[in-house]
């Protein structure tokens, strides 16, 4: 079976599953949704337009990163969108601050259908859609010697060659936690070993990105071979530079969860949890993983071997993943922008 067939018929699946579990609204409304907007043209074909069918109603968005979004959603006291896309790191702030509503599971009834991992990352609040990771991307045509550990990123033949993930991204973090772990202490108990590992990395880095497009373009120019990147971006940036491979890490990748929620001030909660569990649907998530969208959080989603390659999927590698302690991330961030900008001279 071809994959366009196997769209047309799984996209059908989707369509008379949710169409029998969603009541039809008794007029038109708006769903307020914030998000990336990364991969926009398959998230309308696949998303937008299925559930404007499903529900007679308008989808209209909020884009751009996590942080900016979080920001404006906190300046509105909660207020101002219906469902909220981030990452576990920036969801679990919104949590703190109480921006977010517990999410009635007898109303999102597919989230029992989750991964262990993803049914409750944060307590009863938000599922994760897609369980992910961030490891090293690297260009194998200019490289000379494969990647094979996080502290490979300080190799001297690397120098002028690696983007990093700014400080507020979901990943930037995560470098100055790696740089506490070659340096071998606490970067939360004794940080000033793993800021010198920072400052000693700089000779690599040519530039920090902000947004995987932005990562993608400068594989494309040639200005970098190497960057942290996050496993939904991998099939873009091949398309773009073939010779790009995801590095076998020996001590492992980092688990991401992308969570979805429900702000406090979100003015169609019903529409909401309707679309929540759309978004959860086995057959939907078998679609968006075999078109390179996101992998899959739905236990019993079936991937092909190709697309299987492409994602954070299967019980093994899913149970391998590190984790990280966001609260206390979160806690030290603040601190971690200012170090980050001095270093980077931003």
């Amino acid at each position: 079976m071809s994959l366009s067939t196997f769209t047309r018929l799984t996209g059908a699946a989707v369509l008379t599953l949710s169409a029998a579990a969603m009541p039809q609204l008794a007029s038109a409304k708006t769903l307020t949704i914030s998000w990336w907007g990364f991969n926009g043209d398959k998230l309308n074909e696949y998303i937008v337009q299925p559930f404007q069918e499903l529900c007679g109603c308008e989808l209209v968005f909020e884009t751009g990163n996590n942080a900016d979004r979080l920001n404006k959603l906190r300046a509105r006291d909660g207020k101002g969108v219906d469902v909220i896309y981030l990452t576990d790191s920036f969801s679990q702030i919104g949590i703190e601050e109480g921006l977010f509503q517990e999410i009635d599971r007898t109303k999102v009834t597919n989230i029992a259908g989750l991964h262990e991992i993803a049914q409750a990352p944060q307590g009863n609040y938000g599922p994760a859609y897609t369980i992910g990771r961030v490891g090293i991307v690297y260009d194998s045509a200019k490289v000379s010697s494969p990647i094979t550990s996080w502290n490979d990123l300080w190799r001297a033949d690397l120098a002028s060659s690696l983007s990093l993930p700014g400080i507020t991204t979901t990943a930037g973090p995560m470098v100055v936690m790696l740089a506490g772990d070659k340096a071998g202490t606490s970067v939360f108990a004794d940080p000033a070993p793993a800021w010198a590992e920072v400052a000693a990395l700089k000779p690599n880095v040519v530039k920090n990105y902000n947004t995987g497009s932005e990562m993608i373009n400068l594989f494309s120019t040639g200005e970098i071979t190497v960057s942290l990147a996050q496993d939904f971006s991998l099939g873009q940036l091949q398309a773009a530079v073939p010779s790009v491979v995801w590095a076998d890490l020996s001590d492992g990748d980092f688990a991401t969860l992308n969570t979805v929620n429900i702000p406090k001030g979100a003015e169609n909660v019903e529409l909401a949890e309707q679309f929540i569990n759309f978004i959860l649907d086995p057959a939907l998530q078998t679609i968006v993983a075999e078109n390179g969208v996101d992998a899959p959080s739905a236990k019993s989603v079936v991937l092909s071997p190709e697309a299987a390659a492409k994602w954070t999927y299967g019980d093994e590698m899913i149970n391998g993943l590190k984790r990280i302690d966001y609260a206390a991330m979160n806690a030290a961030k603040t601190g971690w922008i200012d170090r980050w900008n001095e270093v980077f001279g931003m």
